[in-house]
Parts: structure tokens; C-alpha cells; sequence
């Protein structure tokens, strides 16, 4: 049966499933290197806006595009393809999504008009969609025993961390060296050379592929995300009347995906999973965890850059204890999962970063060294172990022959954290900001207006005014946006230790038994008892 953990097979029919649980950490290697591509993606982008601006000339909209086109595309398509996966075959949909991520890898790089870098970017959202829960569905079922996974989904989560954050130091390093379009060129020889070993050592694997796959289901999903995600983003910059219609749009196709699911006989999302206290709780931890510390991330870059005057390239090496401190977390994760269990765990993750979070209220108009490295580093550390602890209990809540839909929505509840959270605390970083503009001594009431709108429109108006009223506009709007990144940073404090009460509801320990798996007795039939999953051996991953 696909998708199932079964003895070895025998000598003499050893298949790409009985290979994958002989070198089950080589396909972790294999996994963690297409995984951090997407993720090096998502943020490579950022530090090269103004060389792509000078060189395509793209409008207001078409520069808006060009940056949310690939994280809108891959948050609405990834139930669909998670999904698919589990009904077509999980390798199946990662190495196409392998090939599209090179393709769109090559086109964006060498795009000639900002038309041709948005429909590249887009076909890169797709790409990433098809990786990110196949990557974690496929760890799902190369890993049985939890204890083993519990290692590799730390190692798993410390990639991604590593992938976010490296993204603006390669992108700037990239860019003081070669054109704007390497950022993307650098995927392509990774992707050459995943695609062979991909197909070679990687297992197959599918859940319960009886009845049709829910296509319409499937569109109703990536439509109401799309339009939830489209719709947060435009409400953070602004954009009121449009990003109400889109967000409203986006719930009710939501509505009714989740209707259209319980009436079904054969769902595409098994929705039982979330009466699991540890599954809905878990996807709950993500959503607050990115929730809070998303918008503050880049409200942190602002403030590297235009409070303290830092280059993209000692931006991302001021930010670099974070990522080793995340790295560390993870490794180390799975020891204290064992330890502790997943109640104290993620409670104790979302508690540290909270601290970390008031440690960084010390931040204001000139450096401080040891307190930026004190802050980053426990920031890494709570959010890293806050985010491992969330994501393997809710792994290990999911029924195998789902692991594609519960991948899936693990990551959409990421991605929809990460939306919400720009909008959330960079409206509460504006109304914070602002009104230190109102009333600077000298300047005109429609240049102050202009400034309230962001800190570097506020140097730009600094500049154009010259003179005394320059500078008091330029002193007047550090020393707001550094009040606005406290006020800020005491909100997201506030979720975090509103994230370590919602853990609360977590197991308080790691049961280990058949694999780890709570579901397995939940997927048994009436009467007849669970089997265990053997911890060590052969992985049977055929396809039917």
C-alpha cells in the first residue's frame, strides 16, 4: 500500500523507497537544498529593487508586482499541489517543481521589460508552491520513527530560517559584484544538478488515491488564499476599498472550500485533523509566531539601513547571529522536544522571543552593538524553537496518506502569519510614526504629510527642503520611526505571549509509539488495534 511504512523489501526488488530508507539523510541533504532555494528566493529580491527599477523602469504597480507576485502565487497554490501530490505522487510533483523553478530561474534573469520579470516571478511562485510541501511530506514518510524525525524536521526548519535570512546578504554581495539578474541565476545549476539525483534517490509516495481528485475544491482553495493574502497586503499599504473587496472575495471562497470539504465523501483536506487539539494548535503557534515577527523583521531592516545608516550587505551581516542562533535552535531541537515535550517546548520558544523582542525596545538612534547582538541572538533561538516545536507536532498529528495536505497547510498558515503580520504591525508602526510629523518647526503641512508616509520618503522630502527645516524633518522623523519601532515592538511582544498561552493546549509529552504518529489509532478500524511503525527499516514507498 503507497504511502505506508512496511519491512524491507526483498533482495533483488529494491526500489527508490528502499533506497530512501537506507539514505534517509542523504534525501534530508537532497530536500534541505531545494528547500532552501525557495527560500533564498523569497527574500534575494529585496536588496536588488533599486538596480531592477533603474534598469526595467517598471511603474508603481509593476514594481508592487514584481515583489508580492511570487510569495502571493506560492501561499494560494500550495494546498493545491500539497494535495496533488498526495493523490499523483509527491516526487512526481516535486520534480516537475524542481524544472519550473530552473525554467523561471533562467527567464527572470534574463528579462528585458518588467512585463516578462512578473510572469517570471509568478511561474517561480508556482515552482516554490510544488517544493515546499512535497519537501516535508516526503520527510513525513522517509522518517517514521518520530524521534528521527523530530532531528530532521529541526534540521529541516534551521534550513529555512538560514534561507530567509541569507537571501539579502547573497542578494547584496551578488549585486556589488555582477548584474541584478544573478540573484536568480544561482538557481539554475542547483536545480541541474536536483533534478537527476532527485529522480534517483527520492521515494514515491501517495496517500489514499480513491475517488477523483476535488479540482474545483482545489481552485476554490487557491482563489480565497490568494484573495486573503492580496487583501492583507493591500489593506498594510493603504489601499482600503480594494483590499477589503479582495479580503471579503478571499474569505468567502474560503467559506465555501471548507463547506464544499464536509460534504464531501473523499475530501481534498481531511479538515477532522484540526479537531486534534495538537494539530489546530500547532498550525495556531505558526500563524501567531510569523504573526508577530514578520512586519517586524522588515521594520528591523528599516531600521538598520536608514536609522543607522548600514549598507543591504551590513544589514545582513548585523543579522547573521540571528541566523546561526536559529541554526542552533534547530539542531538542538529535537533533544529538547524529547526532554520537555511540545507544551514546554513551543511555550518556552514563543516566552524567549517575547524577551528578545522587549530586549530590542533598548534599540533608538545610534548603535548599540552588544544589545542588537544580545536581541538577535535569543530572537533566534525562541523563534526558531517555537516554529520546530509547532511544525513537527503538527506533522506527527497528521495520518501519513495526508502528509501532503497537512505539509501544505502548515506552510499556507506560515505564509498567511507572515501577510497578516506586515499588514498588522506596519499599520501599527504608521499610526505610531505619523504623528511625530505633524508639526515639525518650518516645514509646509504637505511635505510633513509626505514624510508621515515612511522614513525614506521622509529623507527624500529632507533633502528637497535643504537648510534648518531639512534637518529638523530629517532629526523628527528618526527619532518618530524609533518610537514607532517601540510601540511596534511592545505589540508583537504581546502576541508572542499570547502564542505561549494558545501552547498551552499542546501535549505535555513526545509519544514516540508507532512512530510518533497520534493518528495511527485514529486511522485504524473499529476494533482492531493499531499497528505499531517499525522504527528501522525498509520504507515501502510503491506506487499503485
Amino acid at each position: 500500500m503507497s504511502g505506508t511504512t512496511t519491512a524491507a523489501a526483498p533482495q533483488g526488488r529494491r526500489g527508490s523507497g528502499d533506497r530512501a530508507g537506507a539514505n534517509r539523510w542523504v534525501v534530508l541533504v537532497v530536500l534541505c537544498v531545494s528547500l532552501l532555494l525557495v527560500a533564498v528566493d523569497a527574500t534575494v529580491l529585496h536588496v536588488a529593487v533599486p538596480a531592477v527599477t533603474e534598469d526595467l523602469r517598471p511603474g508603481g504597480m509593476e514594481l508592487l508586482w514584481i515583489v508580492d507576485i511570487y510569495p502571493l502565487v506560492c501561499a494560494s497554490l500550495l494546498i493545491l499541489f500539497g494535495t496533488l501530490g498526495d493523490r499523483v505522487g509527491r516526487r512526481r510533483v516535486l520534480l516537475l517543481g524542481y524544472a519550473l523553478f530552473g525554467v523561471a530561474s533562467a527567464v527572470a534573469a534574463l528579462a528585458d521589460n518588467a512585463q516578462v520579470l512578473i510572469a517570471a516571478r509568478a511561474l517561480l511562485g508556482v515552482g516554490g508552491a510544488m517544493i515546499m510541501p512535497a519537501t516535508l511530506s516526503i520527510l513525513r514518510q522517509v522518517f517514521p520513527d518520530r524521534r528521527e524525525r523530530a532531528v530532521a524536521i529541526g534540521v529541516w526548519s534551521a534550513v529555512a530560517a538560514v534561507g530567509a535570512a541569507v537571501g539579502p546578504l547573497l542578494g547584496g554581495f551578488l549585486l556589488e559584484h555582477f548584474w541584478w539578474g544573478s540573484v536568480f541565476l544561482i538557481n539554475i545549476p542547483l536545480m541541474l544538478v536536483s533534478l537527476p539525483v532527485g529522480r534517483w534517490l527520492l521515494p514515491e509516495s501517495k496517500g489514499d488515491g480513491d475517488g477523483p481528485w476535488d479540482v474545483a475544491g482545489a481552485l476554490m482553495a487557491a482563489g480565497g488564499l490568494f484573495g486573503v493574502v492580496y487583501g492583507v497586503k493591500r489593506l498594510g499599504g493603504g489601499d482600503s476599498p480594494l483590499g477589503v473587496a479582495t479580503l471579503a472575495a478571499g474569505v468567502a471562497l474560503l467559506v465555501g472550500f471548507v463547506r464544499r470539504q464536509r460534504r464531501r465523501a473523499r475530501p481534498l483536506v481531511d479538515l477532522s485533523m484540526f479537531a486534534r487539539p495538537a494539530f489546530s494548535t500547532s498550525v495556531g503557534c505558526i500563524v501567531l509566531a510569523m504573526l508577530a515577527l514578520v512586519g517586524l523583521e522588515l521594520i528591523a531592516a528599516q531600521y538598520l539601513q536608514l536609522v543607522l545608516g548600514l549598507s543591504p550587505l551590513e544589514t545582513g551581516l548585523r543579522l547573521l547571529p540571528l541566523t546561526l542562533a536559529a541554526m542552533a535552535a534547530g539542531l538542538a531541537g529535537s533533544k529538547l522536544l524529547h526532554r520537555f515535550g511540545p507544551r514546554v517546548t513551543v511555550c518556552s520558544g514563543f516566552c524567549l522571543t517575547a524577551l528578545a523582542v522587549l530586549v530590542l525596545t533598548g534599540m533608538g538612534g545610534t548603535a548599540n552593538d552588544v544589545l542588537l547582538l544580545t536581541g538577535f541572538v535569543l530572537l533566534g533561538l525562541g523563534l526558531e524553537t517555537t516554529l520546530f516545536g509547532a511544525y513537527e507536532s503538527m506533522l506527527s498529528e497528521a495520518p501519513p496518506s495526508q502528509a501532503g495536505g497537512a505539509a501544505a497547510i502548515g506552510e499556507t498558515s506560515y505564509q498567511l502569519g507572515a501577510g497578516i503580520g506586515i499588514a498588522l504591525l506596519g499599520s501599527v508602526m504608521n499610526a505610531a510614526y505619523a504623528p511625530g510629523l505633524s508639526s515639525v518647526p518650518g516645514v509646509p503641512a504637505a511635505d510633513s504629510a509626505a514624510a508621515g508616509h515612511s522614513l525614506g520618503e521622509a529623507y527624500e522630502v529632507a533633502a528637497r527642503l535643504g537648510g534648518a527645516p531639512g534637518d529638523a524633518l530629517r532629526s523628527a522623523a528618526r527619532e518618530a520611526f524609533v518610537h514607532g519601532l517601540h510601540v511596534t515592538l511592545l505589540v508583537s511582544a504581546g502576541l508572542l505571549l499570547l502564542g505561549a498561552l494558545a501552547a498551552l493546549r499542546l501535549p505535555r509529552g513526545m509519544d514516540c509509539s508507532g512512530g510518533g504518529s497520534a493518528s495511527a489509532s485514529a486511522s485504524a478500524e473499529p476494533g482492531v488495534p493499531a499497528p505499531r511503525e517499525p522504527s528501522r527499516v525498509g520504507v515501502d514507498f510503491s506506487v499503485r
